[in-house]
């Protein structure tokens, strides 16, 4: 008879939910179950009543996380075939920051009935970026001021994040804004679902709610922007609990919703890339974690803060406790590869790609191989959904350049895989310029199934990369912290060794195409800083002329 004991880690994504069981003893995963979001990203009209939404929205409807929730946990544990009594504890990962308003109870605003044909009643997804003039306000007020906060985030806060949001709220819809009595990231809110009782993370609070050294920006602060704005703070104030720790006990509700024991423990909610740390065992310092996916999120840990231009932000205890968390990012990676597929593959190269039973990117993938370093004679900038690290841009767009009437499909499609090493080279450039040592990579998510991709990076950045060993990191990383939190190891470092993994130096940089490539960053770099600090407007310009004909201004 066996006595092992498992426990479940749950990944909000952006367009399903993933539940994972895991044994406690060695991380290996035994059932996993994924429930697609009914609504989607909620990005042109409202599904309830037909309404339109203007340019950079992007809502999601929180009955799609518990419907989720509902249907994926059951089913994994089904497939895990494992009796529910030996699971210990739950935690759960969320896109962020994605921030809904509620009432009191942890009611959002938008299963109100009269609020249901109100878009900010919704949760505002991580990719809605509409509220850019509010963040714009909010750079430069901070700037004025020399607000102390600002260079833990590189110098610029997010339209995405947590204040810009609520200063659009408050802006655009003051009634609902007023009605909002708590103001709360999704994935602290699907802990409250879980435990009924509110509970707020710190690596959410610091990443995405400018929260450092034990506050918030200042009431005189956020009434200089707006006079209603003032009580901000007092919808997102709570105490804040550390990583890998016990937010409460499952709930005799959710228990129910998902068959798990009553009492059970609950980790406090994380971040979903972050989630991802140490299932990748990327919790020493040196070692960058890049999470590859849509987007990519560039994480790593160090004993100090510094301030690192274009950086998404530094936490105290933000990834584990007893270090600093950074973190940058790039807006765009996969979904630049799947828009170029999608909507510039000729016919017959489908129909080759379908004769050889390869994927598009398969396809592209292989023909791309062969060319030597610069052959195709093509540079790309990576900032098809903005640029996120370092010019902390969303209003910027794509460009390749090089193109002539010899230009093939494949190579476009390596000039963007290139491109998105390119950005990661920044970053880490970033990263050391301001002393914070990048000593080798790990790389997770779906694209590190790609070799030529994998290649392009060791050589791009001449650093070692790892793999991490699981498909499912975020998921897994939950499940570590559940682990914590159910007591079964001290802490996150002890459960990561055990529970986490990774194939070492997979992929090692080649000497001859890492000079190569060194050439062609020096041409990038040049492309960037000029339509990235001030050489030419353009980008913003046929930004602000295709607003004003979409609304038509």
């Amino acid at each position: 008879m066996t006595h092992d004991r498992y426990v479940v880690g749950v990944d909000f994504g952006t367009l399903s939910a993933r539940a994972l069981v895991v044994r406690v003893a060695d991380g290996a995963e035994v059932g996993t179950a994924v429930s697609d979001y009914a609504h989607g990203v909620i990005d042109r009209v409202l599904p309830a009543t037909g309404r339109a939404l203007p340019p950079d929205w992007a809502l999601q409807d929180p009955r799609d996380y518990l419907d989720a929730l509902r249907t994926c946990v059951p089913a994994a544990i089904t497939d895990a075939g494992i009796d529910p009594a030996a699971v210990i504890g739950i935690a759960t990962d969320f896109t962020a920051s994605t921030v809904l308003p509620t009432l009191a109870d942890g009611t959002p605003l938008s299963l109100l009935p009269d609020y249901a044909d109100r878009p900010h009643a919704y949760a505002k997804l991580w990719k809605h970026h509409a509220a850019h003039h509010q963040a714009d306000r909010i750079n430069a007020l901070a700037e004025q001021r020399r607000e102390p906060w600002l260079a833990r985030y590189g110098g610029t806060i997010s339209p995405a994040w947590q204040l810009a949001k609520g200063l659009q709220l408050l802006e655009e819809d003051p009634e609902l804004y007023a009605r909002a009595e708590r103001w709360i990231e999704a994935g602290d809110w699907i802990v409250w679902q879980l435990t009924g009782s509110e509970s707020r993370g710190v690596s959410a609070a610091g990443y995405k709610g400018t929260h450092q050294d034990g506050a918030r920006p200042s009431t005189d602060f956020l009434a200089a922007l707006h006079p209603g704005f003032a009580d901000v703070a007092a919808k997102l104030a709570h105490p804040l609990t550390p990583q890998g720790t016990r937010a409460g006990g499952l709930s005799s509700r959710a228990a129910a919703w998902t068959g798990l024991p009553a009492g059970i423990a609950v980790a406090v909610g994380s971040i979903d890339a972050h989630a991802t740390m140490p299932a990748a065992q990327a919790l020493t310092p040196g070692r960058m974690a890049v999470i590859m996916g849509t987007s990519s999120c560039h994480l790593m840990n160090a004993e100090r803060p510094a301030d690192v231009r274009g950086m998404c932000g530094v936490v105290d205890g933000g990834i584990v406790p007893g270090a600093w968390g950074y973190e940058a990012g790039q807006s765009a990676v996969g979904d630049i590869f799947a828009w170029f597929t999608d909507t510039a593959m000729p016919a017959s190269y489908t129909q080759d790609a379908a004769r050889l039973g390869r994927t598009s990117h398969e396809h592209l993938s292989a023909l791309a191989a062969g060319q030597r370093v610069g052959e195709h004679g093509l540079l790309a900038l990576d900032w098809h959904n903005g640029n996120r690290s370092v010019l902390a841009d969303h209003e910027l767009s794509g460009i390749i350049v090089g193109l002539t009437l010899a230009t093939r499909p494949e190579d476009v499609y390596r000039a963007l895989l290139e491109a998105t090493a390119f950005g990661t080279r920044t970053i880490i450039e970033a990263f050391e310029d301001a002393g914070v040592a990048v000593r080798d990579l790990v790389i997770a998510g779906g694209l590190a199934r790609n070799p030529l991709l994998m290649g392009i990076y060791a050589d791009v950045t001449g650093r070692p990369l790892s793999l991490i060993a699981s498909e499912q990191g975020s998921a897994l990383g939950a499940a570590i912290h559940a682990a914590v939190a159910a007591g079964a190891y001290p802490d996150l470092h002890a459960a990561s060794a055990a529970m986490g993994g990774v194939h070492a130096n997979a992929y090692l940089p080649d000497p001859a195409r890492a000079a190569a490539y060194d050439a062609l960053y020096a041409e990038y770099r040049r492309l960037h800083d000029h339509f990235g600090r001030g050489g030419s407007d353009v980008l913003h310009r046929l930004r602000w002329i295709r607003n004003a004909a979409v609304s038509g201004a």
